[in-house]
């Protein structure tokens, strides 16, 4: 993983302001990213999958955490599940 500031902009709406991210991977057609945003006075996290078409990147996928707790829970399920991997 990586974390970029300013040498890379995610491609997210001009609404939401880009807090900091890092890139989990980028290939030539796919980028995955995490990333702390702020979006109408209010602060989030986000991982977004996005697919390149042409020359632009297009939204595929979003998942939002909106709180400490919402993130607990996903992080509590994700762990569980990781465990058997």
């Amino acid at each position: 993983m990586t974390e970029k500031v300013e040498e890379e902009r995610l491609p997210v709406s001009e609404k939401v302001k880009v807090l900091r991210f890092q890139t989990l991977f980028k290939g030539g057609r796919w980028w995955a990213a995490a990333g702390l945003f702020e979006a109408f006075g209010r602060k989030h996290i986000a991982l977004y999958l996005w697919h390149r078409r042409g020359d632009a990147w297009k939204r595929r996928q979003k998942f939002v955490f909106r709180s400490k707790d919402e993130w607990e829970k996903a992080k509590k399920a994700i762990e569980s599940l990781a465990a058997e991997l």
